[in-house]
């Protein structure tokens, strides 16, 4: 069997996990520019995912998501020019920068909770609540794991109620 024949057939975690977040990205997006914000792109998402409605620093943004703090400012730069964002000067220390969300960065934050919340309860809805308790608890364990890999920690065992 080709490769890519199995990797449609039988994918590993990084093809699955990748399918579903293109999947999440996509009706997010595409709800979203039905309700008025057409000018958003997936990867503004490694900084509106983590805004808070108070402003964040840019650096603590870059850590939260993942990416680097040069994509972060290039994402910042972008979300800025299309009205979702603003710098302003952080009251705890004049030297820093608050990237805080505009009335226009905070309807879309509202409204791409909303449309999250609903993808989630579709799901749960349909596999049953227990079920999807248990797909988040392990999707978490997994993600945290494989998080520990990239940042050269040892993952911590789980509870020991856990069995994974």
């Amino acid at each position: 069997m080709r490769r890519s024949e199995r990797k449609r057939t039988d994918p590993d975690l990084g093809v699955l996990a990748s399918r579903l977040l293109f999947a999440v990205q996509e009706e997010l997006f595409e709800t979203l520019a039905e309700q008025g914000h057409s000018g958003l792109r997936p990867q503004h998402g490694a900084v509106l995912a983590y805004l808070d409605a108070e402003g964040s620093r840019a650096t603590d943004l870059a850590r939260s998501s993942g990416q680097h703090k040069q994509v972060v400012g290039k994402l910042i730069d972008e979300l800025e020019a299309l009205g979702y964002l603003e710098r302003r000067p952080d009251p705890s220390d004049r030297r820093a920068k608050l990237i805080v969300p505009t009335a226009h960065g905070l309807d879309q934050m509202s409204r791409s909770d909303a449309i999250l919340a609903a993808i989630e309860h579709r799901h749960r809805h349909a596999i049953g609540a227990d079920v999807y308790a248990e797909f988040e608890r392990l999707l978490r364990e997994i993600t945290r794991r494989q998080r520990a890999w990239r940042e050269n920690t040892p993952a911590e065992p789980a509870g020991e109620d856990t069995e994974i």
